[in-house]
């Protein structure tokens, strides 16, 4: 799996129609903390029991093949790198990652937003 800076990952789905943009965060996250413009929300692990999503790979399936880009995005990058992996076992090729996510790292304050991110870097985003 290859890991995109957010202004990386920016460059490569304006180069990249075609690609599938997921983000893997919960439902309340994608909602209330926002999400990056033309992401589709799949999640990866979601409430009310934060368990696994058992239809993950089938979902971004459905919505990839196995010939479209997939690159996904989480809070901070953790979480995609473990949708990721699940994706690539399942035989998808092209999966990407966005490093430091949506909300980025923690700062010397354990605050979001302030480091690094797709909102720090001021790329494109919604709140629904």
């Amino acid at each position: 799996m290859q890991h995109f800076s957010p202004k990386e990952a920016k460059v490569f789905l304006d180069e990249h129609p075609e690609a599938v943009f997921v983000d893997v965060r919960s439902e309340m996250e994608y909602m209330f903390v926002g999400h990056p413009e033309g992401a589709v929300w799949i999640p990866w692990i979601d409430g009310p029991d934060w368990e696994l999503n058992p239809n993950f790979v089938a979902q971004v399936r459905k919505l990839a093949s196995a010939h479209r880009p997939v690159v996904l995005i989480c809070r901070s990058g953790s979480r995609s790198v473990d949708a990721g992996n699940a994706l690539k076992a399942a035989g998808l090729e092209q999966v990407y990652n966005v490093l430091h996510g949506f909300e980025g790292d923690l700062d010397s304050r354990h605050h979001r937003n302030a480091v690094n991110g797709w909102r720090h870097e001021g790329l494109p985003w919604v709140q629904s």
